[in-house]
Formats: C-alpha cells, structure tokens, sequence
C-alpha cells in the first residue's frame, strides 16, 4: 500500500439549512469569506499538500458549485482586454486542470460515513485519501491537510486532525481515546461519535481526515450509528478494533466552524483582518463599534 495522498473527497451534498434564505438559491459551499467561497480555502489547503485529484460528493441543487470550477473565458477576455491582469491572475489561479475533478451523486442525506462511501469506486482499493470538510476552515501555516500528510508519511494507518475542545463541547464532536500521547501526535485506542456524558477525552476530531483503504472497505457495511445516520467516525473506530492504526494530530492553526452563523462571522472578521489592504480601515471600524457597544452598556 503506497502512503502517498494524491487523491481527496469534498462532500458538499448538504442542504445548508443553516443559512436559508441564502442556501434557497446558492450552495452554501459558495458563500464567501472576503471574497473567496469556502469551497476555494478547502481546494487551495488540498492543493499546497499535493491532493492531484478532487473527488466532490454533490447532490440536487448544486450546479452553481460545478460551474464555479469552469474556465470564464469570457469573464477572462474581458479582463484582458481592460488591462486587469492582477484580476485575471486571480481568477486563473481557481482554474482546475481538466479531468482533475469528478462528482458522485449522494441521492439521500445518510450522514458523512454515507457521503464518503458515494466515492469508493473513485479512489483504488491500495491507496489513502483524504476527507476535506468544507465547514471547517483552517487558517494554519503550513496547511492543516500538509501537516497532516507529512505526519502519515511517517505513520502510516488512519490519521484524524484534533483540537482540545472543554469538556460540555465534547458532544458536538467525535472524541478520540488516547492510548499514547506522542506530543503532536496521539495514537487512539478508541473513537466515541459525540459522547453525551464521560467523554474519553477532550480531543476533538474535526474535518481532516486521511483514511485508510480498509476504512472504506468499514463503510460497505453501512451500519447506521448516531442519529440513525452512517458515521464515518464508526468506520475509523472499526479500525481500532480489528487492530489497525488510527492517530490524531494537534493541528498548528486555528480553526472556524463556518457551518455556524457565529463561526461564519468569526471566520470573516480573522481573514479580513489577514488582508494587508483591508486590515487598517477593517479593524479602525472594529474598534468603533466596540467602543460604541460598550458605552451603550
């Protein structure tokens, strides 16, 4: 089995029900933080760790996601022709490579367990991939996704990214049961998909994942899980099990949960302020309505 990654799966099937009226029309993949769409960050992570192939897990309503990833030509040529080659510069680099990206369908929300399963016929039965969750922006240098690969290329097996959460948020995550803690690196002796009381941990598992073959070869037995839904945190935890390898990295870099309003903002105001030419006037006007909140208090 070849511990090379070359190969990543988006599921981006989800309806956003979080962000109607926006999602009635648009992907929520498609929303953007300053002016580049969450899926942009997600794809831009996967390619500075040498993700070569982009296998998308769409559903109904999601054609404006695919179209985002054509070439304008005209949008383009336009450009050119005003002379906006920093604009044009821009635009060229969200160009993909033709044949560099596939869409399976997932015709029933079944859970991310379901939605990486959808893919399998993609990815060869001897190699890893990886799982790149949309929601979970990841502002870290070097990327999440590139930590994680230099990680596995030493390790080998399954490799989840974690972060230390407070313990009452534990149930909003899968947990991981640490059997060694190697510093950045954890090895798990057990996998808990939001724990409702005695957590095992305070590990968090977020949405980077670097999968063994044989944990999608776990997820063929589509065993429903929590919430009656197939949890790709089972297939991982089958791993454990049947004594394969699983590991966490404490990821370098701070995470956003853009699939929350709240998470969204935040995420808006850290990449705005990261902007050399929005920072000033950005973070003057921050500082107003700050002070302006407080002396309403």
């Amino acid at each position: 089995m070849s511990r090379k990654v070359t190969k990543a799966i988006f599921p981006v099937a989800g309806l956003g029900t979080r962000f109607l009226p926006a999602t009635k029309s648009i992907p929520k993949e498609i929303m953007t933080l300053v002016d580049r769409p969450l899926i942009q960050y997600a794809i831009d992570e996967a390619r500075a760790a040498g993700i070569e192939e982009f296998i998308f897990v769409t559903s109904r309503g999601k054609g404006a996601l695919e179209d985002y990833f054509d070439h304008a030509h005209e949008l383009e040529a336009t450009l050119k022709r005003g002379g906006k080659n920093d604009l044009l510069d821009v635009l060229r680099a969200t160009n993909m490579d033709s044949g560099a990206i596939a869409y399976v369908r997932q015709h029933k929300a079944m859970g991310l367990g379901h939605a990486v399963w959808c893919a399998r016929r993609l990815v060869p039965e001897n190699e890893s991939v990886a799982v790149i969750l949309t929601d979970d922006v990841i502002m870290g240098e070097p990327p999440c996704l590139q930590q994680m690969i230099e990680a596995h290329a030493e390790t080998g097996g399954t490799m989840v990214a974690t972060m230390e959460v407070p313990l009452e948020k534990t149930k909003s995550y899968g947990v991981l049961d640490v059997a060694e803690d190697m510093g950045a690196i954890v090895k798990a002796k057990g996998l808990v998909e939001k724990p409702k009381d005695n957590p095992p941990s305070n590990l968090a598992v977020i949405g980077r994942y670097i999968l063994a073959p044989t944990v999608l070869q776990n997820l063929n037995k589509l065993r429903e899980g929590a919430g009656g839904e197939i949890q790709l945190t089972d297939a991982i935890a089958d791993e454990i099990t049947e004594g394969r390898e699983v590991f966490g990295l404490r990821f370098r870099g701070q995470r956003y949960d853009c699939g929350s309003k709240a998470g969204f903002l935040q995420a808006t105001v850290a990449f705005g302020l990261e902007r050399d030419e929005l920072r000033e006037e950005f973070l003057d006007y921050l500082n107003e309505v700050v002070s302006m909140q407080r002396a309403a208090e």
